[in-house]
């Protein structure tokens, strides 16, 4: 397998400082919910249950969960409707990309498909976690709170589904943790750059996009400087001074 690594050359901002801590405050709550989640559910670790406090803790990591996207779309409005969006729009360098996805597995990024600002698989991971976010927290809701509502179906049923769900967003991390140790991608939600490499290797229509945006703005900053008066030249006899003056 090939473990690529990419932190030399020329260094690109990819993620915000406000994008990088939705992030983490987002995995964090995963945790609080899984291990909480685990300790209220499979019974060799029902002794910690005691006293309530990991139900106390798994309440806790459902605030946080549920607070992450709401806290994203204050810090970053204007890429929200882009987060949305993107996860369900594919073009055809999407579906090459998804017929080369095994060669990806195993680390070999190479010669695989141009991708935009996330690849086909990204987009796959990014639906399949707002789908999964939504049943968590709906289904986690009427347990929370339907108990004198829904009978002892429907809180089985709610269950159910926030089991199935609990379990997908599980698989989900772990895909995003094994795909982010082979592409060496961990300083990019650390510090938020990427080097130019890797931006050409896994995200080479997005990479294309930011050279434009940037030659835009030094083309905009170009046009904005103010002209430089134009030389005169003195004639036979006259300092620049007098003829600066006889030209007034």
């Amino acid at each position: 397998m090939a473990t690529i690594t990419h932190q030399t050359g020329k260094q690109i901002l990819r993620y915000t400082r406000p994008e990088r801590l939705v992030h983490w405050i987002g995995a964090s709550s995963v945790l609080l919910l899984l291990l909480s989640g685990l300790v209220l559910l499979w019974a060799p670790l029902g002794a910690l249950a005691a006293g309530g406090y990991s139900r106390l803790v798994h309440r806790l990591g459902a605030l946080l969960f549920m607070a992450a996207p709401i806290l994203y779309a204050v810090l970053n409005r204007g890429h929200l409707k882009r987060l949305l969006i993107e996860p369900f729009r594919y073009d055809r360098d999407d579906l090459r990309w998804l017929m080369c996805a095994p060669r990806y597995f195993f680390g070999f990024a190479k010669s695989m498909p141009p991708q935009g600002r996330i690849n086909a698989g990204q987009k796959l991971h990014h639906a399949g976690t707002f789908i999964s976010f939504m049943a968590v927290t709906l289904s986690g809701f009427a347990l929370w709170f339907g108990k004198a509502n829904l009978g002892a179906e429907g809180m089985a049923v709610a269950a159910i589904i926030h089991d199935i769900s609990m379990l997908a967003i599980t698989v989900l991390m772990i895909g995003h943790v094994y795909f982010t140790l082979v592409y060496g991608a961990l300083p990019a939600m650390t510090t938020g750059y990427v080097s130019e490499e890797y931006a050409r290797l896994e995200h080479a229509k997005w990479l294309a996009e930011v050279n434009a945006q940037r030659s835009g703005t030094t083309e905009a900053e170009k046009v904005a400087e103010p002209a430089a008066p134009p030389e005169i030249e003195p004639a036979i006899g006259q300092t620049p001074a007098e003829s600066v003056k006889g030209h007034n």
